[in-house]
């Protein structure tokens, strides 16, 4: 009996020795980490396939880890792409600072939980998602300069705000695009160019430069080239050249203008180019005739298009003009019929394509002159054939409160004390009300000048002179004049002689003014 007892003794010492020692041997096991709430998600875009694109989740936990799940659409089947957080945005480009989890192509999914960078150093969640980074998604790991996906996270991210500007043909035909402009979340820029119609193998340099594209200017940003066969390029901007600190908010209150070179060995031909900033066109845009002048066959418009900022891009457009010749224009006070002094110097018109592309923010003395002052200018434009010919003026045109409207009016002038002399006087209405007055008349005597006036009353009951037209060229048989007021100075507008109680004699000569050669009732007095 004491060695049975003896026995279980021994047996339950060793029980306990053995439950004792398993004890000691197991570690114990760790909570799962669980998700806190605070989750951040970034876009993944295309990148060599287009039809591939997702997201990166980053999913804080409460353990001061983060989960970051990857999830991409369309990735092929069988597939297994490697992941990495790289230092910068992906425009500038920078080493791996975190290996994420391998995409299954199957699922297009990864997952890794993570609490430290590669080097080692820590990382929390609220690290991570203000991290300076992008997220690169490779086809394979023998294959990782192929990417499938990319996008910049943490401060790099987009906020979904841009702006895009258009840039123009210059020197090569067909090559043309935009420059897009977007915001990070810290304040900086992802400028991303696309031209369409840039040969495969060309390398494009681009800048941003001070000024407007018509005054010219020093390079303030360079972007990085564009790759002609792609057509793209994309680059942060945080700083202009010189270091001065740019966001996107001063990029879009920029003086600035876009130029694209053909290559860096050709910088002197441009394949596109654009306005930017404040200096950006807002589609509003007025186009006055610029009728032949003194030279047959030359006329064309003067366009003025206005920019954010209030100032006007002024483009002259002429036929006909020589391939050689180099036509220097300006605005003038006044109508043309008046005369007057120079206001503002264009750019000189180039004989070969007939345009000349000038900037309009102040007038020759300095004067601030903007798009809407333009419409509502006293003057004219005349372009001259040559800096040495300043007399022979090879178009012209009324500008602004001076325009003609196109509504007009048109009176008969028929025959009284000469045969065959008869014609017309034509009222043509401008902008600002007034008139300027056509006489045409037919076999009036050559080398003579017939004076012409607008008199009170019908042509039957006779009256007083009313106003007096510059006299009809005796050779052309023409008289222009710009009716304001009449001679006793009281204003007239070209409503109120469409009303008027009058005619118009056109006499002989100073000497015969008793001789009327042609004659017609005006404003009410016409049935």
């Amino acid at each position: 009996m004491y060695y049975t007892r003896q026995i279980l003794g021994g047996l339950l010492l060793l029980f306990s020795a053995v439950l004792v020692s398993c004890d000691q041997n197991i570690d114990p096991i760790d909570p799962m980490p669980m998700p806190t709430g605070q989750t951040a998600t970034f876009q993944l875009s295309s990148v060599s396939d287009p039809s591939i694109s997702g997201t990166a989740e980053f999913v804080e936990n409460d353990d001061n880890t983060t989960t970051i799940n990857l999830r991409l659409s369309s990735t092929p089947s069988g597939g297994m792409h490697p992941a990495h957080i790289h230092f910068n945005t992906a425009a500038e480009g920078g080493d791996i600072a975190l290996t994420l989890g391998t995409v299954d192509g199957t699922t297009g999914m990864s997952s890794v939980t993570v609490n430290s960078l590669d080097d080692g150093s820590a990382i929390s969640y609220e690290q991570l998602i203000n991290f300076d980074g992008y997220i690169n998604v490779h086809l394979s790991s023998s294959d990782l300069a192929t990417l499938i996906a990319q996008g910049d996270i943490g401060e790099n991210a987009l906020t979904g705000e841009s702006k895009t500007y258009a840039l123009g043909s210059v020197d090569v035909d067909g090559i043309s695009g935009t420059a897009t402009f977007s915001q990070r979340v810290n304040g900086e820029t992802l400028a991303e160019i696309m031209l369409m119609g840039t040969p495969d193998d060309g390398m494009h340099p681009g800048h941003i430069h001070f000024n407007t594209a018509a005054e010219g200017g020093a390079i303030a940003v360079s972007f990085n080239p564009v790759v002609g066969a792609s057509g793209m390029s994309a680059t942060n901007i945080s700083t202009l050249d010189d270091g001065t600190p740019i966001t996107y908010t001063q990029l879009l209150d920029f003086d600035g203008y876009v130029n694209i070179h053909l290559s860096a060995e050709d910088l002197g031909t441009l394949v596109a180019q654009g306005d930017i900033g404040q200096n950006e066109l807002t589609g509003e845009e007025k186009v006055y005739e610029l009728g032949e002048k003194d030279v047959d066959g030359i006329s064309g418009t003067a366009t003025f298009k206005k920019r954010v900022n209030g100032e006007a891009l002024a483009m002259i457009e002429l036929m006909n003009t020589p391939e050689d010749g180099m036509h220097p224009a300006h605005i003038h006070f006044n109508t043309a019929l008046e005369g007057g002094g120079i206001a503002f110097t264009f750019t000189p018109v180039n004989g070969a394509t007939g345009v000349s592309v000038t900037n309009v923010a102040t007038l020759d003395d300095d004067s601030m002159i903007g798009y809407d002052d333009i419409l509502e200018f006293n003057g004219y434009i005349n372009v001259h054939l040559s800096a040495s010919e300043l007399g022979t003026i090879v178009a012209q045109g009324d500008i602004g409160s001076n325009e003609l409207t196109g509504e007009s009016t048109t009176y008969v002038l028929g025959e009284k004390d000469v045969v065959g002399i008869n014609g017309t006087a034509t009222f043509r209405k401008r902008a600002n009300g007034t008139t300027l007055a056509i006489l045409d008349v037919e076999n009036t005597i050559a080398g003579s000048s017939h004076p012409a006036h607008i008199h009170n009353n019908t042509a039957e009951m006779g009256g007083s002179i009313a106003f007096t037209f510059t006299p009809v060229d005796g050779t052309t048989g023409m008289s222009m004049t710009n009716i304001v007021a009449l001679d006793d100075e009281t204003a007239i507008t070209y409503e109120q002689l469409l009303e008027f109680n009058g005619y118009i004699n056109v006499h002989l000569s100073m000497a015969e003014l008793a001789t009327v050669v042609a004659q017609g009732n005006i404003g009410v007095n016409v049935n």
